[in-house]
């Protein structure tokens, strides 16, 4: 992946977290577990975000397939500080964001929706 690929995806990230307050940092994942891109904290390790995106997306899948729910669409996560969202963006990544407990959640999903179609797009 080019250099004017991964600002571009950095750029998707940015514009989203811009759009939406809450989301407190988005990592663009590869579905191996490896970032690809990431609008993180400094005290984030993407890499550890990037695996256990994957260790959530694979058994989020296996959940949703042998309980007869389909094809996985989104993982939730909510914490006492918070939330965790993940949703697939095209065939071999997804997007991961974080949000206070504040958040509006249908806000982040429509523009979450929205981010992981222009990523699907550009990988």
């Amino acid at each position: 992946m080019s250099e004017s690929s991964s600002e571009t995806l950095e750029d998707v990230l940015k514009d989203l977290e811009a759009t939406v307050p809450d989301i407190e940092a988005a990592a663009i994942v590869s579905i191996e577990g490896l970032p690809i891109a990431s609008a993180l904290p400094t005290d984030v390790d993407e890499t550890r975000v990037a695996a256990m995106t994957a260790a959530m997306l694979s058994l989020g899948e296996r959940a949703a397939s042998e309980l007869g729910k389909g094809e996985l669409e989104q993982i939730f996560v909510k914490g006492k500080e918070g939330y965790i969202v993940t949703m697939s963006a095209g065939p071999s990544a997804v997007l991961t964001v974080t949000a206070r407990k504040q958040a509006k959640l249908g806000l982040i999903f429509h523009y979450m929706k929205q981010a992981a179609e222009k990523i699907s797009k550009m990988i």
